[in-house]
């Protein structure tokens, strides 16, 4: 009696404090498997494919009617210099970021003949997709997977029974763009070669791969097959973009690729990809809980998240307008190497992706955007002398990734672009914040002040100075809004924002001189554009008689609040940021807007909560994967409105100012949620919300916990 006793009262000990004592990470262990993506119908073809990557290698994986495993292989890197895609000559500039080909895996006899059972499953924790095909002694088992750590596509198929596994290659560029090599041994290989007479950016750059597979043998150039029936079969699929002169050239630098990858284990392999996989969910993670919205909003943040994944740790930033993976889109006859919007870099839409890698940890992923547009910094440093005569650079809103000035000179005509300066400060303000969460001074040294230097050194000599001696921004544009206007609020409350902080960096970073010039232009900028509307303080859009005609749907005076963070929570004259936002005259919702992040900075839980909710659950109506976001104003799947729903659910439950930290400063009070998200200087914040309360607060390193402040209790 005293031992069953003592056992229930040692089981209810351990319930109780279970809590305290659980594993780093439970909560997500515990969740996030809600979320897998599970499907009871295959196909039949893109549209309803499903998103895979390593973060540079993509695929969209669906299984056709007659049971066939089919992905699209796509690359970050795959830039075709042939831009026969494109419609509109402007959208050929930049080349076209091509798929590499279609993979189709056939299994005989068809498990799916004799029994319409079918399971196909994203697994989110371990970054892989595993379909279930038939039944019983049918059933057949195919598990894909791109290696987080190495180049390389595995699919790995179990059966119940023997059966012959086919393997074939389909490209619809063969005999037009691809060459598929001839006479390869027990392998496929194919590749895409621009011409050295394309863009000399793009000029012999070459990409493809090798499809390999122990017992597989070649029926033809484009098809594998088992030479008897097996139950298990492992196919893997080399991809590789390189520089080179010739096909032979980069065949025999991928050939050392994958000796190289073939002689490690694949269990190995298989089990440090997971490792991967589960070291990135712990990094960061939102779980909202109550109505059916909250549980679609979720979902729509953790989807965006791992697609985010998939694509972001390659050679070049995610393209905004589909990323890695544009499915085919028959009702318009355009295949999956078409997106609009072309090729080129939009920053204004490229950035929606980037600025919620902060809060979640996902400081790697920013690093192709970095990389991309510091290496474009000297050359158009270089035009911008040639052209008007003095130092600093700027940033073309839409640029291919090498860069480049094209509308530049005194009689360039206005036009949503053309006068547009804005992008290198907003990169700058996201550079410094990525320097204040990691405390990274080598990234100082090498990109944020050479990018930062450079664009204040723009706005410094590019502009003249009024009768006052204040900075003369005219003629300039206030974002696409509002064309060739005069000083319009964008860059002025970007250029206090980037300046007050730069100049504040520690002590032996800058140089003295550098820094009185900082300090001196800051004293000559011009106050942010003010007016009364309906006798309330409000922000404007640039500064003059509000008579400029507007050419798109966008509300530059909030930059202000966002991206800049002038005006906010916990800041001056909060009223009047609240007082313009309500006065804001558009109020679109969904892709770039930006409402739902200002609305949180400012405090309006149940706005954020409306634009986050939209945001974060606007499918396309055409694709099946939950979070491939309709087009909007872009091309589906849309990155800007998940990035920008991401965004927006981050800033309802945290905001930084500095060294302080806001907890739950807009989070509505129907939601519940468990969070952990990073903060500057190296923190982690995670708790959770119940009832309208924060609890199980846990701040790591500790000693920031005196910097936080739960915004639900009263001061």
């Amino acid at each position: 009696m005293k031992k069953n006793t003592l056992l229930i009262i040692t089981i209810l000990f351990l319930i109780i404090v279970s809590p305290v004592f659980a594993k780093p990470g439970a909560v997500v262990d515990t969740l996030l498997d809600k979320y897998n993506v599970s499907w009871n119908s295959p196909g039949p073809g893109s549209a309803q494919s499903m998103p895979l990557g390593n973060g540079d290698i993509g695929l969209n994986v669906w299984v056709e009617k007659n049971g066939d495993l089919v992905f699209y292989i796509s690359k970050t890197d795959a830039w075709g210099g042939e831009p026969d895609t494109q419609k509109d000559e402007w959208m050929k500039q930049g080349g076209v970021l091509m798929k590499l080909g279609a993979i189709r895996v056939s299994i005989s006899p068809d498990p799916l003949a004799n029994s319409p059972v079918f399971k196909q499953v994203l697994k989110l924790k371990t970054g892989e997709i595993v379909i279930q095909e038939g039944e019983g002694t049918s059933l057949v088992t195919l598990r894909v997977w791109v290696d987080a750590n190495n180049p390389v596509i595995r699919v790995e198929t179990q059966s119940v029974k023997p059966a012959t596994i086919k393997v074939k290659l389909e490209s619809w560029r063969a005999g037009l763009t691809d060459t598929i090599l001839n006479n390869q041994r027990k392998r496929i290989a194919w590749y895409h070669h621009n011409s050295s007479t394309a863009d000399p950016h793009l000029a012999n750059l070459t990409f493809g791969a090798i499809i390999k597979g122990k017992g597989l043998e070649n029926m033809d150039n484009l098809t594998l097959q088992s030479g008897k029936k097996v139950k298990s079969q492992l196919i893997s699929i080399y991809p590789l973009t390189s520089v080179s002169a010739s096909g032979d050239r980069w065949l025999s630098d991928l050939e050392r690729k994958v000796n190289q990858i073939e002689k490690l284990k694949l269990e190995q392999t298989r089990l440090t990809h997971q490792q991967w996989w589960q070291q990135f969910w712990q990094r960061s993670w939102v779980f909202v809980h109550g109505d059916e919205q909250a549980s679609n909003v979720t979902q729509g943040y953790v989807l965006q998240r791992f697609v985010t994944a998939c694509a972001g740790r390659g050679a070049y930033p995610i393209k905004f307008n589909g990323s890695i993976f544009v499915a085919d889109n028959p009702a318009k006859n355009e295949n999956a190497d078409f997106r609009a919007w072309g090729g080129q870099y939009w920053f204004q839409n490229t950035r929606a992706m980037y600025w919620p890698r902060l809060m979640a940890g996902d400081f790697d992923m920013m690093q192709p955007l970095f990389r991309m547009y510091a290496s474009i910094l000297p050359a158009n440093a270089a035009q911008v002398q040639q052209y008007y005569h003095h130092g600093g650079a700027y940033f073309a809103e839409t640029a291919p990734f090498w860069g480049g000035l094209d509308f530049m000179g005194p009689d360039v005509k206005a036009n949503y672009t053309n006068h547009y300066f804005t992008p290198i400060l907003e990169l700058s303000m996201m550079m410094l914040d990525y320097y204040e969460y990691t405390g990274d001074t080598a990234f100082v040294k090498k990109t944020l002040l050479p990018v930062a230097t450079a664009g204040l050194q723009f706005f410094d000599q590019h502009f003249g100075r009024d009768s006052t001696g204040k900075l003369l921004l005219d003629p300039d544009n206030a974002i696409e809004m509002f064309w060739k206007v005069h000083n319009p609020a964008p860059d002025i409350a970007g250029l206090q924002a980037v300046l007050s902080r730069m100049i504040k960096l520690p002590g032996g970073m800058v140089d003295e001189k550098t820094l009185s010039q900082w300090e001196k232009l800051y004293d000559e900028l011009p106050p942010l554009p003010i007016s009364n509307n309906n006798n309330k303080k409000v922000l404007l859009p640039y500064t003059g008689p509000q008579t400029a005609k507007s050419f798109n749907s966008e509300n530059p005076e909030l930059y202000a609040i966002y991206p800049f963070r002038i005006y906010g929570l916990g800041k001056p004259d909060l009223d009047v940021a609240v007082n313009t936002f309500n006065a804001r005259k558009q109020r679109s919702k969904g892709c770039w807007v930006q409402d739902p992040i200002q609305a949180a900075m400012l405090g309006q839980a149940d706005v954020a909560k409306e634009y986050v909710s939209f945001a974060l659950t606007r499918k396309d109506p055409t694709l099946k994967f939950p979070a491939f976001w309709d087009k909007g104003n872009d091309y589906m799947p849309d990155e800007d409105n998940g990035g920008n729903g991401e965004n927006g659910l981050q800033q309802m439950l945290m905001q930084v100012n500095g060294k302080k930290i806001m907890l739950l400063p807009a989070w509505p009070a129907a939601w519940d949620a468990d969070f952990k998200l990073n903060a500057p200087y190296n923190t982690t914040v995670e708790g959770r919300v119940e009832n309208g309360k924060l609890i199980n607060l846990k701040v790591s390193p500790e000693s920031r916990m005196a910097d936080v402040t739960d915004m639900t209790k009263p001061e």
